[in-house]
Formats: C-alpha cells, sequence, structure tokens
C-alpha cells in the first residue's frame, strides 16, 4: 500500500503522462473525449492519454489532441522508460454522446483506441465506453487500479425550434 499523501495530477485534453511514482494518481474527466490508461505491472510503470478525436482530418500533424499521435507518444514513452510492450495491458475510458445534435464523436475516438490497441498486440483488460455521462477516471500508474465516478448531469437536448407569433390579420402594417 501506498504510505503518505497521494500525489493527483490532472491529465487534461490533449495531453499525457507517464509514472512509476506508487503515490502518484493520474486523474481525468471524459465526456466524448477517450482516454487509454496503459500499465507493465512488471516495470511498475503506466501512464495515461486523453485526446479529442482519433485523427486530424486533411493532413498528417503532430499534436497531442489526436488519437493517433497520443498514443504513439504514451507508449513510445513508457518504452523509453523500461515497459515492455508484451507485458502492456490497456483500460479504455470515455467515448460518451454528450450533445444530441452532434454527431457522435465519442464512438470514433473508441473505436479508434480498440483498432489500434489491437494492431499494437496490447491487450484491453477493461473499458467504460459509451452512454451519455461524463466520467471522473481516476489511474495508479504502477499497478493498474482504477476507479471511475460518474458525473451527473443531463445531456444537452436540441431545444424545438422556436416559432414566430404570426402577423396581426387586422391589416394594420406598422413601419419602422
Amino acid at each position: 500500500m501506498i504510505e503518505g499523501p497521494e500525489k493527483l495530477i490532472n491529465v487534461i485534453q490533449g495531453e499525457y503522462r507517464i509514472s512509476d511514482d506508487p503515490a502518484c494518481v493520474l486523474s481525468t474527466v471524459l465526456g466524448s473525449c477517450a482516454a487509454v490508461c496503459l500499465t507493465d505491472p512488471e516495470a511498475k510503470i503506466g501512464g495515461m492519454n486523453h485526446f479529442l478525436l482519433p485523427h486530424r482530418a486533411g493532413r498528417e500533424g503532430e499534436d497531442v489532441r489526436y488519437g493517433a499521435y497520443s498514443m504513439e507518444l504514451l507508449i513510445n514513452g513508457l518504452l523509453k522508460r523500461g515497459a515492455r510492450k508484451n507485458r502492456m495491458t490497456a483500460k479504455l475510458f470515455g467515448g460518451a454522446k454528450m450533445l444530441t445534435q452532434l454527431r457522435d464523436i465519442g464512438v470514433s475516438n473508441v473505436a479508434f483506441a480498440r483498432e489500434f490497441l489491437q494492431s499494437e498486440g496490447i491487450p484491453i483488460a477493461s473499458e467504460s465506453t459509451g452512454g451519455n455521462a461524463a466520467r471522473r477516471i481516476r489511474f495508479w500508474p504502477t499497478d493498474g487500479r482504477v476507479k471511475q465516478f460518474i458525473v451527473p448531469g443531463e445531456v444537452e437536448r436540441v431545444a424545438p425550434p422556436v416559432v414566430a407569433p404570426p402577423p396581426p390579420s387586422s391589416g394594420e402594417i406598422t413601419l419602422f
């Protein structure tokens, strides 16, 4: 067990963090974004990313907000610090549908993460994805434990259009 206070590190959109400190807890809040938590339990190191979209539309680029680059940075960062890919396990979170009037970006984020991890040969040990509520994730990178908290709130709904009242039928005309 951890002795002393935990060191909470927030991972915001477009970031990733890696730690081998047993007192470290990585935390993030996800809506339609996705987060992948990777751990090498033998090396006692892990990391978390938080990405907004799977790929950058139109051109290749190095931007951590996009899953393709974020996943590469996370995996390569772990490998540089002694982790081995064949020992890594993943936990996947996020991908909620937060706004009913927009396309379901969360589904795309989750599908991308699953495909990427499969192509890298990294098994997904568990996941909590989809739905319509935000999640707060707390991840202990050295042993892979995760706690998830559902953030209460309503899905934003599209309001019905406002219909202007019909003009008066008295035949009067008002000029401005």
